[in-house]
């Protein structure tokens, strides 16, 4: 059994920075793709980034391209995002996903995935 939790989360301005992370417990992190999703009120859940098992690999939604970096620590069985930039429309609840390979992650279906942390961007 997989279990992920995330951190970090929270009220910040609008162009202000956050950084969320991602937790794995249960089994050996480091072969695992993992990434990011958020869903906002009233709206689908979206993928945002993900990260292959050695990082060698990222790939981002085109709404936070140049502004979130996605890594990870295989050390320390973490993941993280770095949002810099924020805008009011980044607020949601951050979800951590991991799956077999970074194609599946970034279908957002299956795998395990993490309770949720929410981030609130103020205007």
């Amino acid at each position: 059994q997989v279990q992920l939790v995330e951190s970090g989360g929270g009220l910040v301005q609008a162009g202000g920075s956050l950084r969320v992370s991602c937790a794995a417990s249960g089994r050996t992190f480091g072969n695992q793709a993992m990434g990011w999703f958020r869903q906002a009120p009233g709206k689908e859940r979206e993928f945002v980034a993900c990260i292959s098992w050695n990082g060698a690999s990222t790939y981002y939604a085109d709404s936070v391209k140049g502004r979130f970096t996605i890594s990870r620590d295989n050390a320390k069985k973490t993941m993280y995002l770095q949002m810099n930039g924020l805008q009011p429309e980044d607020t949601a609840v951050y979800y951590c996903t991991e799956n077999i390979n970074i194609a599946t992650v970034r279908g957002g279906r299956g795998g395990y995935w993490g309770q949720g942390t929410q981030v609130t961007v103020s205007s």
